[in-house]
């Protein structure tokens, strides 16, 4: 929404009060959960509108011991060294919380459909901050942030979250096998009284990924992980390594991303049910879900609505092909 970043503007020039900004992301949230009801997705999300154009690094801001630093870069096209960077200086914790638990209110209050929360996980977290003190290494990070997400994580159910995404696309960077990537993840969601969610992907700062683009090296090692749904992104990879969803077997459910969010190209009904067709090759129908392969940020609202569309209308049309019942 071009209007969202001018407020982001202002906003970050001083220039906005603070009702005017609650204001501002009361509206771009209430776009956000008006376009998902309106393109018919069964289950949304409050768009992460709140978080500035960041999944994760508004939370930094709220983390004692991490510092903000200006960017690399302030020249050229934008790219991941051109926006602002953290640097952690000593032990970290967060006495008030990250503010997840304020954003899932706002959405359950506001939204007429199904709905599920979003936080980051502590891997993607460590990852995406430098160490000038305080730890040895972004693995030793990772496990302080542990607690922090896993207190935010049980807050969120406390508050009436029965379904909680975690979203680490920095696994695959910082772990190159599944085995400490599923033991982090279960001491993170340890004792959250809700279905979870484990998301990962491969980066995606203006449509360009930041690790080597493959699952393999962590399959089976992450299915020790005890999530109930793993959401893994196949549509920009044109379904490539599908066929590893075979191992994550019937008792737990796959979130496909089916939806190219990193492409101007807008894909028809058609296109989702092709790649729907060929999901269901490896997973059972009532343990598939469709999704987009990851957030919208920053794909146009032009772009997003359709494909959002395209991806809810895809799915009617196999439903009808196996029979099921709108």
């Amino acid at each position: 929404m071009s209007w969202w970043y001018l407020v982001r503007q202002e906003a970050e020039a001083k220039k906005l009060g603070q009702r005017d900004v609650d204001e501002a992301l009361d509206t771009a949230t209430d776009i956000a959960i008006l376009d998902q009801e309106r393109a018919g997705v069964d289950v949304i999300t409050d768009g992460e509108m709140r978080r500035l154009g960041s999944f994760f690094r508004t939370y930094l801001r709220r983390i004692n011991g991490i510092d903000m630093l200006p960017p690399e870069r302030s020249l050229g096209d934008q790219g991941y060294d051109t926006r602002e960077s953290y640097e952690v200086v000593g032990k970290i914790s967060a006495p008030q919380g990250l503010g997840v638990v304020d954003e899932f209110r706002y959405l359950k209050a506001h939204a007429a459909n199904a709905i599920k929360a979003t936080c980051t996980g502590p891997t993607t977290f460590a990852s995406g901050v430098r160490i000038k003190s305080g730890y040895k290494d972004q693995r030793e990070l990772a496990w302080d942030f542990v607690g922090l997400i896993n207190k935010e994580l049980k807050a969120l159910a406390a508050a009436g979250a029965d379904f909680i995404q975690v979203d680490e696309p920095a696994f695959s960077e910082l772990h190159k096998d599944g085995k400490e990537m599923a033991q982090i993840f279960n001491a993170t969601v340890d004792g959250v009284k809700a279905k979870i969610a484990m998301h990962i992907c491969f980066g995606n700062h203006r449509g360009r990924p930041l690790v080597k683009r493959t699952y393999r090296s962590l399959f089976p090692d992450l299915l020790a992980a005890k999530a109930d749904q793993f959401v893994l992104e196949f549509a920009n990879r044109e379904m490539a390594e599908i066929e590893l969803c075979k191992e994550i077997g019937a008792d737990r459910e796959l979130g496909a991303g089916l939806i190219d969010q990193k492409s101007f190209y807008i894909e028809t009904p058609e296109d989702v049910a092709e790649r729907i067709r060929i999901a269901l090759k490896h997973v059972p129908a009532e343990k598939l879900w469709i999704n987009p392969d990851c957030g919208f940020n920053p794909t146009p609202r032009w772009v997003a609505f359709p494909k959002l569309k395209a991806m809810v209308d895809g799915a009617r049309i196999v439903r009808r092909e196996l029979g099921f019942k709108e």
